[in-house]
């Protein structure tokens, strides 16, 4: 099993709601494998911070240099840095491993007040960091730093993220969780990007326990980002999220707890919102000529899925109608016993392929997937065990555990020439549907 990697550098939370412990629940809950370089040791509790001690700017830089040298990253996310010093060695790690997706979250000031970023090293950032980043999260006063725009308004958010994105940011998120801007009962998160603005909204909730919510923020963007969704979904996954922990946040000290990060799971109403999508796309194509026989599916299962009853499919399957496809119904959980299992026995060995689509086969389509860089791979039905041959569904769970106990990674796709009574099929999988149905309309586009 081969996890999305997040590195996640910051400061330390002795009651670990937010900092880099609250960074590691994150990453973790949301399907990562979370890594840490410490910058500073706090002394706080929910009532404030009480000590700042820095780390050396050398330690933390060999702190970068054993994780990164050796285990490596698929993106880097940054809270509190404290120090010119440690900005401009974090600044020098980003640069030599070439460090793509860098998300920062410029942890400026405690909730009770105290300064986490330094003047000289606020300066630091702006000049050295903040050019190699692919995203920065700052809240509603630090923006206001940044920017030097008093934020009243979406209009003045947005006036601020174009400043801040001059600073040599590629984009820029401001949360609003600090005060709603546009009325009293809606909180919005404003993302710049592209030269476009996007607002992600929500119910203002009255919560105090609310400790680390920046640090989750800025943790889950960067984990959906190191899994390969694009910005703007990753950016509406991650506000979510925050908002599943505020609600779920817990009651504890004497002054304002911590979100509770061990509640950020996927909404079944994702799954099928994604379905949905992903078909969408799919029907709008040309596609038909690779339906096969019985039909498709397009599946999408849970993130902790363990049974059908936990993969959402289309009920009467996906049809072929002319040149095109149409569906019957709407997404279900439980709408697919045979694409299921397929996706069931992956999430076995890689927890992120969570989606596939079976198309019809041929000698022609297997060729095209190869001369367009998919990974494939086959298993021979004839090879199965007497035992399982005639039990219903067992065959594809043999020929995929055959597969992928044999391969590192998991293959784009994976086909077998049938055998008696079962039709030749090849499926197409993927992280989740759009991603699936991106590989089929690939097959199509080649396929004459």
């Amino acid at each position: 099993m081969h996890p999305f990697k997040v590195l996640c550098i910051g400061g330390s939370d002795s009651s670990a709601g937010a900092g880099i412990q609250a960074d590691l629940k994150t990453v973790s809950a949301c399907g990562c494998y979370g890594m840490s370089v410490i910058t500073a040791v706090t002394a706080q509790n929910t009532l404030g911070v009480q000590a700042v001690s820095a780390i050396t700017p050398d330690f933390v830089e060999r702190q970068m240099e054993s994780v990164l040298a050796d285990i490596g990253a698929d993106a880097v996310k940054t809270g509190m840095l404290l120090t010119g010093g440690i900005v401009s060695v974090v600044a020098g790690k980003i640069k030599k491993y070439q460090i793509e997706r860098l998300i920062v979250d410029p942890v400026m000031l405690a909730k009770g007040g105290r300064s986490l970023l330094l003047a000289k090293a606020r300066r630091t950032l702006v000049e050295k960091l903040l050019p190699l980043t692919l995203v920065v999260t700052p809240n509603i006063p630090e923006a206001e730093k940044l920017s030097g725009v008093e934020i009243k308004s979406v209009a003045g958010m947005k006036k601020a993220a174009f400043l801040i994105r001059k600073l040599g940011v590629q984009n820029v998120i401001i949360k609003g969780g600090h005060q709603p801007v546009r009325k009293k009962s809606e909180v919005v998160d404003i993302l710049y990007a592209g030269g476009k603005y996007y607002e992600y909204c929500a119910p203002w909730l009255d919560i105090k326990d609310t400790h680390g919510t920046g640090c989750t923020y800025a943790s889950a963007l960067a984990a959906n980002l190191a899994m390969g969704e694009n910005l703007i979904d990753a950016a509406g996954l991650a506000n979510f999220k925050v908002r599943q922990a505020i609600e779920n946040s817990l009651r504890l000290g004497h002054g304002c707890g911590p979100v509770h990060t061990a509640v950020l799971k996927e909404s079944p109403h994702e799954c099928l919102c994604e379905l949905q999508k992903a078909v969408q796309i799919l029907s709008q194509s040309q596609c038909g000529k690779l339906i096969p026989e019985v039909q498709s599916n397009l599946v999408y299962a849970k993130n902790d899925a363990t049974s059908s009853n936990q993969v959402a499919g289309f009920p009467g399957r996906i049809i072929r109608f002319r040149e095109t496809v149409r569906i019957l119904s709407h997404p279900e959980f439980g709408a697919s016993q045979h694409i299921a299992r397929v996706v069931l026995t992956a999430l076995k060995f890689h927890p992120t392929c969570r989606s596939a689509m079976n198309i019809r086969y041929s000698e022609k389509i297997i060729s095209v997937c190869r001369r367009v860089g998919f990974a494939v791979a086959s298993f021979d039905r004839s090879e199965e065990p007497v035992t399982q041959r005639n039990k219903e569904g067992l065959s594809l769970e043999w020929g995929v555990n055959k597969i992928l106990r044999q391969t590192k990674n998991i293959p784009d796709i994976i086909y077998d020439r049938g055998g008696w009574a079962k039709e030749p099929m090849v499926r197409v999988l993927g992280r989740n549907p759009v991603e699936v149905v991106n590989k089929v309309l690939k097959i199509l586009k080649h396929y004459k």
